[in-house]
């Protein structure tokens, strides 16, 4: 992919910072309505909340999913962090993969039916709606902490690529001094 100009970088970094920021934001909110509906004793309160917790989840949570995931791609390939140059972002990459498979064959899945007893006067306690967006939140927020810190250097293949470019910027400014040869090895 070609490398993306200032602005468009810009741009595309904003976004993927206001749905990854939304998406940490709507796992705590549902982590919070997962915790009601799981420890009140009134029906109706658990009602409302995992009633609540389909409208997020309908309207919110796989927009958002993907659009963290789409984001992220395209800055990783069109800025010179790469996919598969730093280890971060491969750890990052797959991390958003596997919790976007997640939120769409597990955790909507699970919302729709809490919700659906709940419609239906029948509201059932279930962990699972509390231990997911635990899960969900404490991954983000590793995931965050990687994008920040940028841990554990490149991987074979981004040093290659450094070593690459390292020679040929030696023997670029070589050239540029008349020195013949310099930067090859």
């Amino acid at each position: 992919m070609q490398q993306l100009n200032r602005p468009a970088r810009q741009a595309v970094l904003v976004l993927h910072l206001a749905v990854s920021v939304s998406w940490l934001g709507l796992t705590l909110g549902l982590l919070t309505l997962g915790i009601t509906g799981y420890t009140t004793g009134s029906p109706e309160m658990a009602t409302v909340a995992y009633r609540a917790m389909k409208i997020f989840g309908d309207w919110l949570v796989l927009p958002l999913a993907f659009s963290s995931l789409v984001s992220g791609l395209v800055l990783s390939l069109g800025t010179a962090w790469g996919l598969a140059r730093h280890r971060w972002v491969v750890v990052k990459f797959w991390l958003t993969l596997i919790t976007v498979l997640l939120s769409v064959f597990s955790l909507r899945p699970g919302i729709n039916r809490l919700a659906a007893e709940a419609a239906a006067g029948t509201p059932v306690a279930d962990i699972s709606l509390v231990v997911a967006p635990s899960v969900a939140t404490a991954t983000y927020l590793f995931i965050t902490t990687i994008s920040v810190l940028k841990p554990w250097g490149p991987t074979a293949r981004g040093s290659r690529l450094r070593q690459a470019l390292t020679a040929e910027a030696r023997a670029g400014r070589a050239r540029r001094n008349g020195i013949e040869g310099a930067g090859v090895r």
